[in-house]
């Protein structure tokens, strides 16, 4: 029987996206299986009217093997993507065919509706037999309930930071850090230059693994994490020692988008996401500002941001897609749904896709982190995994 394959990509971009979704389509076309491309994420099932055909090749895209073929050398996601939850949808984000609709069950007094019922029409409307979903702990919490819904899943998981549950790896982490090493590098020219304390703030909400492991290849001075508050006289003391004692009078330090000041809050600013996040952004100039007041000292800040996301994946990340594709289809294949494919002490695996909500990735801070010296400290090599995590 030929098997209809679904794919989506949701949340933040990262490099690794089309390589992974060529993959997936290129060992589904071996296999005589039928590929539908989801656009846009969730949303493109949750905007999807089954009464409006002419709407339809907004959110739908039926792939042969010609769509992806070249897909894998650029970064990004072809299909698009975004950061809608069909279980908690506000009511400004309602599509106009579903305000009122039986399919959809509101949770709370402001009108926020689940539409995982919607979902699921649509899903058998266009014949999907099992469900890829690319994406961090957010977009593959809804393949969570999809899938405790009874609709075959597989989940892929992606994101810069590396913490999805369940799996030591994630695609776009080595690209992120890659980028964030190569500019701090150049960034480094600058900085002696002008004799500054360097200040660089990366990605990473609830684990500091990016900083870390950025930190501990660059050779920086000092690295913040999310996970271990920071005492900022502490710091500022340090980074200006650290600097007297370069011949080219500098200093450099990377810094957790999420980390916090002993005392205060995380920084957030804007509305809340469907998934009840805040964007995040701004610890690092504040830090910057602050030690510069408490040292005398010029500073020069630069938030990463999109740069880490941005452009063509590595090799590793190419790799991991590739490897995370094919073997997703392997588990469509021996009928294996209801699993997120993963890596395990270096070797690829899957565990249940609930996994992903079991708990909180983060830095193992007594193994890989000197929190009284805020610096990168791996406390013995033998039997580390590969990427400190």
């Amino acid at each position: 029987m030929t098997k209809t394959i679904g794919i989506l990509t949701g949340g933040g971009d990262v490099p690794g996206l089309n390589p992974a979704i060529k993959s997936v389509a290129m060992s589904a076309f071996d296999a005589g299986y039928k590929m539908v491309g989801i656009r846009r994420g969730w949303g493109g099932l949750l905007n999807y009217d089954l009464n409006d055909d002419a709407k339809h090749s907004l959110y739908i895209r039926n792939l042969i093997h010609d769509d992806v073929r070249t897909v894998d050398r650029s970064g990004g996601t072809f299909l698009h993507t975004s950061r809608t939850n069909p279980q908690k949808v506000k009511v400004d984000d309602i599509p106009d065919f579903l305000i009122n609709s039986p399919l959809g069950k509101k949770i709370d007094n402001d009108g926020t509706t689940d539409f995982t019922a919607h979902i699921l029409r649509v899903l058998e409307h266009l014949g999907i037999d099992v469900l890829v979903s690319i994406g961090g702990d957010d977009t593959l919490s809804f393949s969570v309930r999809l899938n405790k819904e009874g609709f075959p899943v597989v989940g892929i998981p992606k994101t810069m930071d590396n913490d999805v549950f369940g799996t030591d790896y994630c695609i776009g982490f080595s690209t992120a850090v890659t980028r964030s090493v190569d500019i701090i590098t150049n960034m480094r020219t600058s900085v002696g230059s002008h004799e500054r304390i360097g200040v660089v703030e990366l990605f990473g909400r609830n684990s500091g693994e990016t900083s870390l492991i950025t930190a501990y290849l660059s050779y920086v001075d000092r690295a913040i994490i999310s996970e271990v508050p920071f005492e900022i006289h502490k710091l500022a003391n340090f980074l200006l020692e650290d600097k007297r004692n370069n011949p080219s009078n500098y200093s450099m330090m990377t810094i957790s988008e999420g980390a916090i000041m002993e005392g205060g809050d995380i920084i957030e600013r804007g509305e809340e996401d469907a998934y009840g996040h805040k964007k995040l952004g701004g610890v690092g100039e504040e830090t910057a500002a602050m030690i510069k007041k408490l040292t005398g000292q010029n500073i020069m800040y630069q938030q990463l941001g999109y740069l880490m996301r941005s452009g063509a994946p590595d090799s590793l990340d190419r790799m991991v897609a590739m490897s995370f594709g094919n073997l997703a289809v392997q588990l469509i294949r021996r009928n294996e749904t209801g699993k997120l494919v993963a890596l395990h002490g270096g070797k690829y695996t899957t565990v249940p896709i609930n996994m992903v909500l079991a708990g909180k990735k983060r830095v193992d801070v007594p193994s890989f982190y000197d929190i009284e010296n805020y610096v990168p400290k791996v406390r013995d090599f033998m039997g580390v995994p590969m990427f400190l995590s």
